[in-house]
């Protein structure tokens, strides 16, 4: 691991108030992808700003259940300004629109969806189920990645008895973890979930992938209050072509429940290309 100082993500994603509807964030070095800020870290900037403007205009909505993020630029670690517009105060559920920007380039744009989650909500239906995958302790945990300081706050784990593609075996591009919050923070929320979107290895990996796969959008809808501390996580690629990848992702927490699910539009390399 690289020696750069352990940080909350609560704390990293904070943002300040600067006037109205806007806000000061400083990108943290602590939560980057090949020293770029990364996507998931990016949309829990968006969310607190938009649940703050939210508040600001009355709403009384305490969750982001729905994010959907362009990556518009390349944002940089350091300092930048989040700009907010209030499109609607529903009862149910308000909308924000949230641009992020840097030297006054718009490098990251989302709207976002407020609503309040229950404790106590179960799904009356649910169509989709957990993977066979062995329990976090009789898992694997993942090399990290020297190139991707996420993982001084993640701890990822595999079942070793599925394809090692993390070892360069190949496989389908399809994969599913285990994932931990380690930052100090406390386990997983409904807030931090939308970082947990992002957290996976790209599902291309195992088809021969390089680690280059800068996501274009990322949609994340959150369904229900994480209530373990692991959240097992599907990803799976739907079609790659052109140079792009479309993935969909699922998460569960150990109740079996649907916590979340995702799906992105990204860029991907294979070999030389």
């Amino acid at each position: 691991m690289s020696d750069v100082t352990a940080l909350l993500l609560a704390d990293a994603a904070a943002v300040e108030p600067v006037g109205e509807g806007r806000f000061r964030v400083d990108l943290a070095p602590q939560y980057t992808v090949f020293d770029l800020p990364h996507g998931g870290y990016v949309q829990c900037i968006m969310a607190n700003a938009a649940l703050a403007a939210a508040s600001d205009a009355g709403a009384h909505h305490v969750h982001a259940t729905a994010v959907t993020t362009n990556f518009v630029a390349v944002p940089s670690v350091g300092a930048a300004l989040v700009s907010t517009q209030v499109r609607r105060v529903g009862r149910g559920a308000s909308f924000v629109h949230v641009e992020l920007s840097q030297d006054g380039q718009v490098t990251t744009e989302a709207l976002v969806c407020v609503g309040n989650l229950h404790d106590d909500a179960r799904a009356r239906w649910q169509a989709s189920t957990m993977p066979d995958v062995a329990r976090p302790d009789d898992c694997l945990v993942l090399p990290v990645h020297e190139s991707m300081t996420i993982h001084h706050a993640l701890e990822l784990r595999a079942d070793p008895r599925g394809p090692q593609w993390w070892n360069g075996e190949p496989g389908p591009a399809d994969i599913a973890l285990w994932l931990k919050l380690t930052d100090g923070g406390g386990p997983w929320s409904p807030w931090s979930t939308l970082f947990a979107t992002d957290a996976m290895p790209p599902a291309t990996l195992p088809l021969g992938s390089t680690g280059w796969v800068p996501t274009m959008q990322l949609s994340s809808y959150v369904r229900r209050v994480p209530v373990t501390d692991w959240l097992l996580v599907r990803q799976w690629a739907v079609v790659v072509a052109d140079g792009f990848v479309d993935e969909r992702c699922e998460l569960f927490d150990e109740t079996g429940e649907l916590v979340a699910v995702a799906s992105q539009l990204a860029m991907v390399r294979f070999g030389q290309s």
